[in-house]
């Protein structure tokens, strides 16, 4: 083989490897971006899980207090 033919094939095969680098580069970057991302999704749902649990605590309580407040009206009114 020609070195000239060897030269134009390594040639090529660096600028194949360099332009992998540069996608793996990119893809790198998407996937930091994207972890971000799902990272305050998840934080953004576990508050809202947690806002949830504390209606619920709240909307249990407050129907207790209305069925003792249902008793005492039957109580009195002798029903």
């Amino acid at each position: 083989m020609d070195n000239k033919i060897i030269l134009d094939q390594f040639n090529e095969i660096e600028r194949k490897v360099a332009s992998l680098l540069d996608v793996n580069k990119s893809l790198e970057a998407t996937n930091l971006e994207l972890k971000n991302k799902i990272s305050g999704l998840e934080g953004g749902l576990q508050a809202k899980i947690e806002a949830e649990e504390e209606y619920a605590k709240e909307r249990d309580m407050i129907r207790s207090r209305i069925d003792g407040l249902l008793v005492k009206l039957e109580e009195s009114a002798g029903v």
